[in-house]
């Protein structure tokens, strides 16, 4: 082989390497036919490309039609949907665990297992061995992927006061003050209580301090 075709392969053979997917094939299927009579084992031989590639880009070209890529296909796929029980172990091991974010602004969850945990409870309550499980630092990134953040799981804060509870009780004393002298205001005492929502959507997630509180009332005549 002569150095100028020498040459000119190597820079068939770099065009190739930058091109991808639907545009390569088409590209080796060219070069197939014109430098190898439209044969795929001669291109593999000359330039070291795939035979099974070439001849999809020879069938590409000849029907008129185009493969499509699946590249998010490639690759070993992840320990966790390899077999959808592994998922549903982690599941019951983690959920009983687990806490959502009070406020529920968005859904992750938080739990306060870590993933060598995780890993313990998968050997000794569901039958895993050693060699099946991934490290632990996998583990992490598979809980990550599976919605779950490790995190101190830490009861809601209760309520406070609201500034205009000191403001209601002081006008009520004031009152008081105003009408203690007067006999013919009688004074009673009425239990109330605020109607408030309950639930996971009340308060913003947060619990009260409490639904009720002694507030007493002046009447007059």
């Amino acid at each position: 082989m002569t150095a100028a075709a020498e040459s000119y392969e190597k820079l068939i053979r770099s065009a190739a390497r930058h091109l991808k997917g639907h545009q390569r094939r088409l590209f080796q299927a060219e070069v197939t036919i014109e430098l190898g009579g439209g044969n795929a084992r001669q291109a593999e031989r000359r330039f070291g490309w795939a035979r099974d590639t070439v001849s999809t880009g020879l069938q590409e070209q000849h029907q008129g039609i185009r493969c499509v890529e699946n590249f998010s296909a490639r690759g070993r796929p992840r320990w966790e949907e390899e077999d959808p029980q592994r998922a549903q172990d982690i599941r019951a091991i983690v959920e009983p665990f687990t806490q959502a974010d009070p406020e529920l602004p968005s859904e992750r969850c938080y739990t306060n297992l870590t993933a060598k945990e995780v890993l313990q409870a998968l050997k000794a309550k569901k039958g895993y061995k050693g060699e099946e499980l991934p490290s632990e630092r996998s583990m992490r990134d598979i809980l990550n992927r599976m919605g779950y953040r490790l995190k101190r799981i830490q009861k809601a804060k209760p309520l406070k006061k609201t500034p205009q509870t000191d403001a209601i009780f002081a006008n009520v004393q004031a009152v008081r003050q105003e009408v203690k002298n007067d006999p013919a205001t009688l004074e009673l005492a009425i239990d109330t209580k605020a109607k408030v929502s309950e639930g996971d959507y009340s308060r913003g997630g947060k619990k009260p301090d409490g639904f009720g509180r002694r507030t007493p009332q002046s009447v007059g005549p």
